[in-house]
């Protein structure tokens, strides 16, 4: 382990409510963005183990607002599972509250650190093993959804606003164009066209929720498989964790994006285009999950769009890809040259992909529904 947050690792863990005496800690998990330990605490003869994170503050720049977010959803949370006849110590995030009560310990260094209590049992897996543990995670998201389908969305903080907002990210695009920083548009007008090309359908979305056609919703964000804890036993989900992105927004948005990174047959930078594509099985084996997740909060109108949000959410990740190009690379990390424009190209790939297979994604959706 680093020592380079050690001294405060100490302050912490005395100024957050862990039970015992911390005995050990080690880095955890395979995140980067949060710093991440496994604590272990001794109380008498039991040992007991705890998530300690120092929130990165650079990149969740409301750390406070983000707190009350994952504290308002993680209650309301318990109470559900509570009435479901479930086990809340497992099934959601349970926050260690700071000794003087509040959701996190602001350190004298200025960090914001926040306990959790262990899930023990569970594990996450950064790529499926199998369709199920897909199905799983689709489940998963879907029951996140219905258990929260009564929470007043509308409290929530934009931790980071206008992320979904497909419009938005179009007009940045535009912008990135013609402003042209590093003289890097004559590179990439295909790739431009095929993004200006599908500009109308890009606020689809949006546009239906204005009109009140899609219910407003609480919001994971970020759909990944590997925030979602699967039982070393019987290979079930059990909890979504990474509440850092919960948001007001869109069932569609979280869907779409779990599909656009789940089922594509290639990886997410892929440079051999012909290994792009949307599997079917694995489009099926999510949207089966989610559905069934899901149940009766899931409106008709929000099923039948359920390709949209597949095509768009690949589609804006994919000109947030072109327009960092653009901008000369300064958002997402990169390994190489020219990484954002190769991942740019998958999703354009993975967009027309879906293009041809439309129908079939309809009556898979239509199968569940």
């Amino acid at each position: 382990m680093g020592n380079e947050h050690c001294g405060k690792i100490e302050e912490a863990i005395s100024n957050l409510s862990f039970k015992g005496i911390a005995v050990s800690w080690e880095r955890y998990g395979s995140g980067h963005i949060n710093d991440t330990f496994r604590l272990v605490c001794q109380d008498s003869e039991v040992e007991r183990q705890y998530i300690l994170q120092r929130i990165n503050h650079h990149v969740f720049k409301d750390p406070v607002s983000l707190m009350a977010n994952i504290a308002g959803v993680t209650a309301f949370l318990r109470e559900k599972i509570i009435a479901s006849g479930g086990d809340p110590d497992r099934e959601t995030l349970n926050i260690i509250k700071a000794k003087d009560g509040k959701d996190y310990y602001l350190d004298s260094d200025g960090n914001y650190w926040r306990g959790y209590y262990f899930i023990e049992g569970a594990l996450t897996y950064d790529q499926a093993r199998s369709p199920e543990d897909l199905y799983q995670s689709g489940k998963a998201f879907g029951e996140f959804k219905r258990r929260l389908a009564a929470y007043p969305a509308d409290r929530l903080t934009e931790t980071i606003p206008d992320f979904h907002n497909t419009p938005v990210r179009m007009a940045n695009l535009k912008k990135a164009v013609a402003e042209d920083v590093r003289n890097r548009t004559h590179l990439v007008k295909e790739e431009i066209a095929f993004a200006l090309k599908r500009e109308e359908e890009c606020g689809t979305l949006v546009r239906m929720l204005e009109e009140g056609r899609l219910p407003l919703c609480v919001t994971h964000n970020d759909t990944k498989l590997n925030n979602i804890m699967l039982d070393d036993q019987s290979g079930e989900a059990v909890c979504v964790i990474d509440l850092d992105t919960i948001m007001p927004g869109l069932s569609l948005f979280d869907y779409g994006d779990a599909i656009r990174f789940g089922a594509n047959t290639a990886k997410e930078d892929e440079t051999d285009l012909a290994k792009v594509s949307l599997s079917l099985s694995l489009f099926d084996m999510y949207t089966r999950g989610y559905i069934e997740g899901c149940r009766e909060s899931l409106t008709a109108e929000e099923r039948e769009m359920l390709p949209v949000g597949a095509k768009l959410m690949t589609l804006e990740c994919g000109i947030r890809f072109l327009m960092d190009y653009l901008q000369g690379d300064i958002y997402f990390h990169t390994a190489r040259e020219n990484h954002n424009l190769d991942r740019a190209r998958t999703q354009f790939a993975l967009v027309a992909d879906m293009e041809e297979k439309w129908e079939a994604m309809k009556q898979i959706v239509n199968k569940y529904s």
